[in-house]
């Protein structure tokens, strides 16, 4: 059984026009929003083996918010390719993992999490809110019942978590 865990960055700040879309930091909201999910990741245990993280300013920044709260023995990897990616290049990812690999969170962007996790997921109690919208923030955690990383494809994992920041106060 391997864990895909989902984590879209918080909200991003457009104050400044004149940055480039990779340096745009987390807006007030964005840092809020990802110490809740901080939170919530401590209180659910949630301890991927392998973090892969889109080197943009407002996913690094997401991340260190989270990173106390997933335990020591994760590793962290930046992954130029996961910024901007589509659906295809994260499911290309997540089927060139290695074997050893039993969980990962992907830290990155819209519209290719939430592609990626309808493409993925054929079931589950909350995947008609996770279909309806992934914003800012949200968490999902999906079950795959996949003999190998290299078979992982459409439908092949069940919705077993999703949280937006704003249901956790």
């Amino acid at each position: 059984m391997r864990t895909i865990i989902l984590l879209r960055h918080g909200k991003s700040s457009w104050s400044d026009p004149t940055l480039a879309d990779l340096d745009r930091p987390l807006a007030p909201r964005g840092e809020r929003a990802s110490q809740r999910i901080a939170k919530y990741i401590r209180q659910k245990k949630i301890r991927p083996a392998l973090v892969l993280c889109s080197p943009s300013l407002r996913t690094r920044q997401t991340l260190e918010a989270i990173e106390s709260s997933l335990g020591k023995q994760s590793v962290i990897e930046l992954e130029p390719q996961l910024y901007a990616a589509s659906e295809g290049e994260l499911l290309q990812r997540l089927q060139a993992l290695p074997e050893s690999v039993d969980s990962v969170m992907l830290i990155g962007h819209n519209p290719g999490l939430h592609e990626l996790a309808r493409t993925l997921a054929s079931r589950g109690d909350e995947l008609p809110q996770l279909e309806e919208k992934f914003p800012t923030g949200a968490l999902a955690t999906l079950v795959v019942d996949s003999e190998s990383w290299a078979a992982l494809g459409p439908g092949d994992a069940e919705l077993v978590d999703y949280v937006v920041p704003r249901q956790l106060g």
